[in-house]
């Protein structure tokens, strides 16, 4: 089955009730049981409910895994992997990371006995050299936010796998539409699906997906014990998003690259992040692991004055100034004040993450209409 027919099809079956084609929102919390233990595959809620089941599978099945997972958001997903670990245990993750994902490694497990190593993922020799008998997961984002790095999946897997090692990939960025880590030998695909996945900024959620069995029942048994799950009105929202998202991930791809190619142009921009960019650092392996390049694009300006950067993102008027991003209306940031703002200075700028930078999140608009108003905008200050 290919991607489109997946989108709309995976996991997903008329209602037997009433034949309903769209799933229904089973808007309960409990479910009658005919005797004790004699029920029809669901009891609770938090444990179990169809609308959220349906897309749980969904997700799976665009991933090419076996089980999916939902929960309130993609830290309470990215909780759930970390929740996996124990005290003494190490992690490497990339330098290059999303500012939550920093801040509850940092503020929550790590007080728990949990030790992070931060490094350049770009070239697998750098994890290779802080791997020891302590590690016990490689966390990866590619690309990167908000830096656009790409990391050689299949690289790392080959350090990891005769370690013992689990490898999840933060998909956010790409989507399964566009990368599919499993193939490549990850264990766990992370997905926070506030984003691409649910793609009209109506919903907060996160998603794993996994292909072990042993890994699943973890997932599973963390999902219940914690409570962190999602409601059956987002999985039913983010069900209908998933429907056009093969249509949605080739516009942003679209108009990214125009974007890209915009920027790159004009007088005032310095350097522009985009993996598409044959001179982008490991395009050739963009190239190989993803089937386009995304809506995502990040630049900075000639001076690098945080004052001219403030007043570019507070000048557009297609562009709207907000966190988040993958939804079908553009949207503009500025990371070392807004996603990225847990992260000491030092330590963002060692990344990239400098006072000029901004990253984009290119919609589905008319492309034209996006141009004149990057155009505009930096014509402000």
């Amino acid at each position: 089955m290919k991607f489109g027919t997946k989108a709309l099809h995976a996991g997903i079956e008329p209602d037997p009730g009433t034949g309903a084609i769209m799933t229904p929102i089973f808007q309960t919390s409990t479910y009658v049981q005919n005797g004790i233990g004699n029920h029809k595959g669901f009891e609770y809620s938090r444990t179990g409910n169809p609308t959220r089941q349906a897309l749980e599978k969904n997700i799976a099945a665009l991933e090419n895994g076996n089980y999916g997972a939902c929960f309130g958001s993609g830290l309470a997903a990215i909780d759930c992997v970390m929740k996996m670990l124990n005290p003494g245990d190490e992690v490497i993750s990339t330098n290059d990371l999303y500012g939550g994902s920093y801040r509850i490694f940092k503020t929550i497990f790590e007080k728990y006995g949990i030790k992070f190593h931060f490094v350049d993922m770009t070239k697998p020799t750098r994890v290779e050299a802080v791997i020891n008998e302590n590690t016990k997961l490689i966390w990866i984002e590619t690309p990167t936010n908000p830096m656009m790095n790409i990391i050689d999946i299949r690289s790392v897997v080959s350090l990891a796998k005769n370690r013992g090692i689990l490898v999840a990939v933060d998909n956010t960025f790409a989507t399964p539409f566009l990368q599919q880590p499993l193939d490549l030998g990850a264990d766990i695909v992370m997905h926070s699906a506030t984003k691409y996945l649910g793609g009209h900024s109506d919903v907060v959620m996160g998603a794993l997906v996994v292909k072990d069995d042993n890994l699943a029942s973890e997932i599973y048994r963390i999902q219940n014990s914690s409570g962190a799950v999602t409601g059956p009105m987002d999985s039913f929202l983010v069900l209908r998003g998933i429907k056009t998202l093969h249509l949605r991930m080739q516009r942003h791809c679209e108009n990214g690259e125009a974007i890209a190619y915009f920027l790159k142009g004009e007088e005032k921009v310095d350097k522009v992040y985009w993996p598409g960019f044959e001179e982008h650092p490991n395009h050739h392996v963009a190239r190989e692991q993803m089937s386009g390049f995304g809506g995502m694009i990040s630049f900075t300006l000639k001076g690098n004055k945080v004052e001219d950067a403030k007043q570019l993102v507070a000048s557009t008027k297609v562009f709207s100034l907000a966190e988040s991003l993958g939804g079908v209306e553009s949207l503009i940031g500025h990371p070392a004040t807004m996603t990225h703002a847990s992260i000491p200075k030092e330590e963002r700028e060692k990344a990239g993450v400098v006072d000029s930078l901004i990253r984009l999140s290119v919609g589905v608009e008319d492309v034209e209409d996006l141009k004149l108003d990057l155009e505009q905008a930096l014509n402000a200050f």
